[in-house]
């Protein structure tokens, strides 16, 4: 909650302990000190405040000292995480990988992919296209369960490079089932971005979360 200063009073006078707009909800272990002391040295002698008290103040400070250690503890180690990933992403450079997405690599006119069926699918089409949008192949299958299937792509005629798949299914009824699909892609990079890390092919770049399978 933002407060508008926070202030001491002293008879008809004020003291401004701390700035307009200070968010008590964030303040810091000096603030807090600032604030405690203020209030012990211009609080009313008459009134003055009982030890208990005090000691209640000296607790949330101690417990705000080992919040604040605590989250520098979390920082540090996922600091230490996030380039421990950076290093064992680089072990992947050279290695063909499986993720989830739809463009997988193609060489020497082959390839392959996956994709898995949420239910049962009277109709699957399946098509591959190159990097400009080109269909350069269809097949339709049928009658199949759920579960998934490997798909692979064997023309001769293809360039080496990345080709996008499109995979549509249907139901007996005509509805449309739910697919997901796996590519393969030839990892030359990696990289750390935003505390995330990537592995770069040489068309895009892959999240490491989305890896689901490193070959050789």
């Amino acid at each position: 909650m933002a407060l508008d200063g926070i202030y001491m009073k002293n008879n008809d006078s004020s003291l401004k302990v701390v700035p307009n707009n200070y968010d008590n909800s964030k303040m810091s272990q000096e603030d807090f000190m600032r604030v405690l002391l203020a209030n012990l040295q211009w609080q009313d002698p008459l009134e003055a405040q009982d030890i208990s008290q005090f000691i209640d103040n000296t607790v949330k400070l101690r417990e705000m000292e080992v919040l604040n250690s605590f989250e520098d503890s979390v920082k540090e180690i996922k600091e230490s995480l996030n380039s421990y990933s950076l290093v064992f992403a680089s072990s992947f450079i050279g290695k063909e990988v499986e993720y989830k997405g739809n463009r997988t690599y193609v060489k020497g006119g082959k390839g392959t992919f996956e994709f898995s069926l949420s239910s049962p699918a009277q109709k699957v089409v399946v098509r591959v296209f190159d990097s400009k949008g080109n269909l350069v192949e269809e097949k339709e299958l049928y009658s199949l369960s759920k579960g998934s299937y490997p798909f692979e792509i064997d023309n001769p005629s293809l360039a080496d490079g990345y080709y996008t798949v499109s995979v549509d299914a249907y139901s007996l009824g005509g509805s449309k089932v739910d697919v997901e699909v796996n590519s393969f892609a030839l990892v030359e990079g990696v990289k750390r971005e935003d505390n995330k890390v990537y592995l770069k092919t040489s068309s895009f770049e892959i999240p490491l979360e989305e890896i689901t399978y490193v070959g050789g």
